[in-house]
């Protein structure tokens, strides 16, 4: 089986954190969103993942790497294909047509889930959904009565279905999908000048595929800073047991941690309280301060302050008081010197 994560969008709804990041490799609970999510799909797949092609922008040499030994860590092949203008969702995939060949599962790398269930490879698609409250917000699929999706709406005005399309889909054979997609794209075939994937899907029911569902138990959301910071702590909670002890190379003195934490290689926590729910990225120092519910990335420095709902980049310096904050990689704020 082969995963296509396309990747390439801009993640502007999480700035500044993804100025010097891409979305997809912020780490929750000290794992990048993308290594999760394809951990995620191999759990419920009982297929060997042969290849994952991520499909992303101009994110240079370094990311790339870094994406190829995630595949590898998963025991995948790792390919880089490039989306370098915003053409829409079966644009993306289009792009790592290469692997369009035999099982496929398409994924969108800005969203997390769990799932209780084993991928059907006999049924020719499984779409992943989940029951929202507020539908209108997003693509929703319609089904009779024996579960198969007869219809795809994209952000119905008027109640059809509460079952959100999360971006997560299942082709038995990829190249159907890229018979459609290669027919929206010669034909030109646009919805507000992208091409869309749900175009193709709405092709292929039509031909006579036969669409199922992949309930999922938890969607956790990485859009923007509240939800991502949400997401770290649910991933954390979720996996207790995995967050119950604090790393044997970590420093920890005079202090009390609350599990669930992720405490990284090489933190050096003094004189503060850790937690609940607060990821500390490797080589973060941490000295007189209360931190609880909180994402804070590598190598930063914290320090007599009080946090909650934050999230902090990489190598960034917070000296300050009791806020809710967002600070970009290599930032500084320095309260205590204003107040001087």
């Amino acid at each position: 089986m082969k995963i296509i994560i396309p990747m390439a969008g801009r993640g502007s709804r999480l700035r500044p954190h993804t100025l010097t990041t891409p979305k997809p490799l912020i780490p929750i609970a000290g794992k990048p969103i993308v290594h999760r999510l394809v951990e995620d799909i191999a759990k419920v797949s009982s297929e060997k993942i042969e290849e994952i092609a991520f499909v992303i922008g101009d994110f240079g040499a370094e990311v790339e790497a870094d994406l190829i030994a995630i595949a590898e860590k998963l025991g995948a092949k790792g390919t880089i294909c490039h989306q370098l203008e915003p053409l829409g969702t079966a644009h993306s995939i289009w792009m790592a047509k290469e692997a369009l060949d035999g099982p496929v599962v398409v994924a969108y790398a800005d969203t997390l889930f769990r799932a209780d269930f084993k991928l059907d490879m006999e049924s020719d698609g499984v779409v992943w959904v989940k029951q929202v409250e507020n539908p209108s917000a997003f693509g929703v699929v319609k089904l009779d009565e024996n579960e198969v999706i007869t219809d795809f709406v994209e952000k119905p005005q008027e109640f059809v279905s509460d079952l959100a399309i999360i971006g997560i889909y299942f082709f038995r054979d990829g190249q159907k999908l890229y018979k459609e997609i290669e027919h929206i794209i010669d034909n030109n075939i646009t919805v507000g000048g992208e091409y869309q994937l749900t175009d193709a899907l709405e092709t292929m029911r039509a031909k006579g595929d036969q669409f199922t569902l992949g309930k999922v138990d938890e969607w956790m959301d990485c859009g923007n800073k509240a939800v991502t910071v949400d997401t770290n702590s649910r991933v954390l909670n979720l996996d207790k047991e995995d967050y119950s002890t604090v790393n044997p190379n970590a420093v920890v003195e005079n202090s009390l941690i609350i599990p669930p934490c992720y405490i990284g290689d090489g933190v050096v926590i003094k004189n503060s309280k850790i937690g609940p729910n607060v990821s500390l990225g490797n080589g973060t120092k941490v000295e007189c301060s209360n931190i609880d519910n909180s994402l804070i990335q590598e190598n930063s420095i914290i320090a007599n302050a009080n946090l909650t709902d934050s999230m902090i980049g990489n190598n960034a310096k917070y000296y300050g008081v009791s806020r809710s904050i967002s600070l970009g990689d290599y930032s500084e704020l320095d309260f205590k010197s204003h107040e001087a």
